[in-house]
Parts: structure tokens; C-alpha cells; sequence
């Protein structure tokens, strides 16, 4: 029995796709939903300039408030309190209520709170203005994983998710290169002033074009489906370790790659803002590459299961040989070693949520993301401040980036091994699924 959705602007009303209990059709998303997949990596785009301009900041707050390498450190990590916390609400509100509003509240949330953070002033005001921003933020992924389950086919949905990644990567890019240089020659705060306010422009064309209807999971049927028939899920446990993993890569590179370039290699502003930036932007590039690539071989008849492994385990394990080099060598190993661990990040996250979204089916997305993302961002409180401690208890980068090289080997594991066979859950909505354990 299918559930017809439409997506469209008020105006226009026009249908833009169908799904099923069980899945998406076989119909191909048409120009219409891409304008929406685009403007969902615009959202993560600035999503990623908010939560990660903090950390381009860090040696000019460590400056101005006297903050140890372990209080800085917490600061940085303070976002993922509230983010971690409240994905089990988003992921909850994207399968129950419209996804276009869920999605909208976010960002207004988050995009205050950057603004607010340039014109706050001490330690403890900054700590709040970054829990807010984990707030808003917490909608990201759930919002995105619920529309891209719903309205793309299997042989679509690494490309959808790229264009979604492209953003996570572009966005540490701009606040790395382009904020670190804004900020050098205006100063750090003006920076969160202007980009929060004119993050707000992007509220304009979602609420005309954002998905409107009846939520998936909001059908009597569907509605119970509990969290625990998720837990049941080996699968569920293998995407939740490997994304652990997979972040704690993501937030490491973060939080402390500019700091690293700057006291441990000794470049300027401007020096780390250029290496940095290009080692996003080689991110960014890699993920769209793989994401169609993958696509095109599940077209052509490739199993996905081995496919989405393939590039999930092999980019974590590339990503940790990369780490390494990074502090084995000198300045110019490192820059490359750099450069390739950001480009593994890009190959692996390519194809991680759509594992998801495949697993979980439009009935369970927003749910089975949250929980999922809900673990993974545990990853975003642990790699910042342990690093930090680490560094202060060695008084160098060596052993950060080895513990850091030790869980990507450990996510390509989880990714390949413990995630079962990449096909839809049959969920049959009376408290249990049936049994999905290979």
C-alpha cells in the first residue's frame, strides 16, 4: 500500500514523489527535490561554519581568557552537550511532525546563537550561546536522513547524501580559510556577528520550497514503531560504533586541526586557513565523487551492501594509514598526510548515512538517525577534550593523532563486519521487525 507525499511550494502544490511502507519507488527524483537536496547542504554548509568557527578561534580565545589547552578543550566540546542530548528529540519530531518546519526551527535557533556568540563576553556566557547552538543544530541530520529516505531511490541516495556532505566538508573549509583570514584582519568577533545574521537569508527560499505533508511515521501503523525495534538491530549497533568512530575522525580534525597547524607546526593564521581550507575542500570533492560513483555501480547492478562497505570501511581504514603520517614526518609530509586524511573522511562519509537510510526505510529514518547520531556525537564531547588532556599531559600532537588513528581503523571495522547486509528492515509495526542480523 503506498502513502502518496507531496513536496512543493504553497503555491504550487505539485506532487514530487511516492513512497512506500516499505520504501521508495522506483521513480526518480525529479529537479524539484534536488533544489530541496540542495538547499539541505546549504543548511549543513552554514551548520558547519557555526559549530566549527569556535575552534579557528581557539588561539585568540585562548589568548584574550587565559584558558588552559584542557579549558579550552571543554569549551569546544560544550556544542555536542546539548547536540548529543537532543538528536533523540529530533530524530523523534522529523518522523512525527512536517520535517520542513522541524527543520526550519533549527536553523533559526542555531543561526541566533552564532550571532550571539560574537557580542557575549566571558567564559561562561560563551558555554551557554555554544549549548544553544547544539540545540538547533540537533535537528541537522534526523531532518535530512527523514527527506532522503523518503523521496530518493536506493541508486540515488549516495549522490543525495554527497551534496548533503559537501557541506560538512565546504563549510570547515569557509570558517577555516575565509574565517581564519576574516578574523586575523577584523578580529574573531564581528565574524560570528555577520555570518549568524545572514545565515537567516536561507529561511527564505525553504519555506517556499520545503516538503509539506503528512510525515511517514505519523500513520497509526507506523507510529509504533518504538526505538527498542530499532535496538534490536545488530545493524543499528554496527552504524551507531561506526559513526562513533567515524566522528571522533570528523571532530578531531575539527576542533584541533587549526590549533595543531598554528602551536604545532608553527604556521600563521593565514598559513593554517590555506591548509586547512584545502584540506576540506579536498573533502568535499572526494565525497561527491564517491557518492555518484557508488551510485552509478549500484545501478549497474552492484550489490549495495558491497558497495556502501566498501566505501565506508576503506575510506576509515585510508583516513587512519593518512593520521599517522601527519605527525611521522616533517612539515611537508604533514601537510599531504593532512590533505589525504580529510579525502578518506570524504570517501567514508559519502555513503554512512545512506546505510542508514536504506536499514531504516522511510518509517524509521528520523528515529534510527537520531539514536544513531545521538551516539556518533558522543564522539564530539570525547575527541576534544581527550585530546586536549593528552596534549597537555605529553606536551605534543603524537598520541592524539594515534588514538585518533586507532578508532578509524576501529569504525572501518564496525562498517564492514559488524553492519549487516544493506537492505531494508521489515518492519511490521506491531513492537517487533523481523529478524535482520546478518
Amino acid at each position: 500500500m503506498q502513502l502518496a507525499f507531496r513536496t512543493a511550494s504553497a503555491e504550487n502544490g505539485s506532487a514530487l514523489a511516492a513512497v512506500s511502507i516499505a520504501g521508495v519507488t522506483d521513480r526518480k527524483a525529479d529537479w524539484k527535490l534536488w533544489r530541496v537536496v540542495v538547499l539541505l547542504g546549504i543548511s549543513v554548509f552554514i551548520n558547519y561554519i557555526d559549530r566549527g568557527s569556535l575552534s579557528v578561534a581557539a588561539p585568540l580565545l585562548k589568548d584574550e581568557l587565559g584558558l588552559s589547552a584542557s579549558k579550552l578543550g571543554i569549551l569546544l566540546s560544550s556544542f555536542f552537550w546539548t547536540y548529543t542530548g537532543f538528536q533523540l528529540v529530533a530524530g523523534w519530531l522529523s518522523d512525527r511532525f512536517e520535517v520542513g518546519w522541524v527543520m526550519a526551527g533549527g536553523f533559526f535557533l542555531w543561526s541566533a546563537a552564532t550571532a550571539v556568540t560574537g557580542v557575549v563576553h566571558g567564559f561562561a556566557m560563551l558555554l551557554v550561546a555554544r549549548l544553544i547552538l547544539g540545540m538547533g543544530e540537533s535537528v541537522s541530520f534526523p531532518a535530512c536522513s527523514n527527506l532522503v529516505a523518503r523521496y530518493f531511490p536506493e541508486e540515488q541516495r549516495g549522490f543525495a547524501n554527497s551534496v548533503i556532505i559537501f557541506g560538512v566538508a565546504t563549510g570547515p573549509a569557509f570558517s577555516m580559510f575565509l574565517g581564519g583570514m576574516a578574523m586575523a584582519r577584523f578580529g574573531w568577533r564581528p565574524f560570528f556577528v555577520v555570518v549568524g545574521l545572514l545565515s537567516l537569508v536561507w529561511l527564505a527560499p525553504w519555506l517556499v520550497w520545503m516538503p509539506r505533508g503528512k510525515p511517514v511515521g505519523a500513520s497509526p501503523a507506523m507510529a509504533s514503531l518504538r526505538a527498542r525495534d530499532i535496538l534490536r538491530q545488530r545493524s543499528a549497533w554496527g552504524t551507531f560504533a561506526g559513526l562513533f568512530c567515524t566522528n571522533y575522525l570528523t571532530y578531531f580534525l575539527l576542533t584541533w586541526m587549526p590549533f595543531f597547524l598554528m602551536r604545532g607546526r608553527g604556521f600563521s593564521m593565514q598559513e593554517m586557513a590555506r591548509v586547512a581550507g584545502a584540506s576540506y575542500l579536498s573533502a568535499a570533492v572526494v565525497a561527491l565523487i564517491c557518492g555518484r560513483l557508488s551510485d552509478w555501480l549500484i545501478a549497474n547492478g552492484t550489490s549495495p551492501t558491497l558497495v556502501r562497505k566498501a566505501f565506508t570501511g576503506a575510506g576509515m581504514a585510508c583516513a587512519a594509514v593518512a593520521l599517522i603520517g601527519c605527525v611521522a614526518g616533517g612539515t611537508v609530509l604533514s601537510i599531504v598526510m593532512l590533505v589525504m586524511a580529510t579525502a578518506s573522511y570524504g570517501m567514508c562519509a559519502s555513503n554512512v548515512w545512506a546505510i542508514t537510510q536504506t536499514l531504516a526505510g522511510p518509517a524509521a529514518a528520523g528515529r534510527w538517525t537520531g539514536l544513531q547520531n545521538f551516539v556518533g556525537s558522543l564522539a564530539g564531547i570525547t575527541a576534544p577534550a581527550l585530546t586536549g588532556f593528552v596534549v597537555d599531559r605529553t606536551g605534543h600532537f603524537f598520541w592524539a593523532f594515534a588514538i585518533t588513528a586507532g578508532f578509524a581503523l576501529l569504525g572501518a571495522v564496525c562498517w564492514i563486519f559488524v553492519v549487516g547486509a544493506v537492505e531494508p528492515v521489515a518492519w511490521n509495526f506491531a513492537g517487533k521487525s523481523e529478524a535482520f542480523s546478518s
